[in-house]
């Protein structure tokens, strides 16, 4: 009975440190075209038709969580996944990846992570590890999306575009 009790406490204190090691994929991408005037400018029309499509690619991927920085650009465009995830939108920095990719390594589910030309690649690179890494994103470039597969001892990264989908 000792033995039964001791293995019973191992198997569920594995079990509550085991969060971070579930399998789960991170979707990560630029904010959608933007208009060209202002320090922080809203979406043009064809940037909130591509935000729509984001949320249609995504509806049936499990997503818990959904990531933006603090710009409207972002945020416009994770809204309409956010509410169709039924989720809130959590605002992280861009200048601190480090704390954002151990964030998302800790937290159960999928998630989307939308970011800038000049750091989703850096981003997404965190999870590459020995591979080939990402160059930084044009400022045309509007059309990839990271698809970041954990594993509980491994990561892999996959590029795609939208009409991929």
């Amino acid at each position: 009975m000792k033995n039964f009790l001791i293995l019973l406490f191992l198997v569920l204190a594995l079990a509550g440190c085991t969060s971070q090691n579930q399998p789960k994929t991170i979707y990560i991408v630029r904010h959608a075209e933007k208009q060209l005037e202002g320090s922080d400018p809203e979406l043009l029309y064809v940037g909130g038709v591509r935000a729509t499509k984001l949320a249609q690619i995504l509806e049936d991927k499990e997503i818990q969580h959904v990531f933006s920085t603090d710009y409207k650009r972002t945020r416009l465009t994770v809204e309409p996944t956010a509410r169709a995830s039924g989720v809130s939108i959590q605002s992280y920095d861009p200048g601190n990846h480090d704390q954002l990719v151990e964030n998302l390594r800790s937290l159960e589910g999928n998630a989307l992570v939308v970011g800038h030309s000049n750091t989703v690649s850096q981003l997404a690179n965190y999870f590459v590890g020995e591979g080939e890494k990402f160059p930084d994103l044009t400022d045309l470039e509007y059309e990839y999306i990271y698809i970041v597969t954990l594993e509980p001892n491994s990561s892999s990264v996959v590029r795609k575009v939208y009409k991929d989908f």
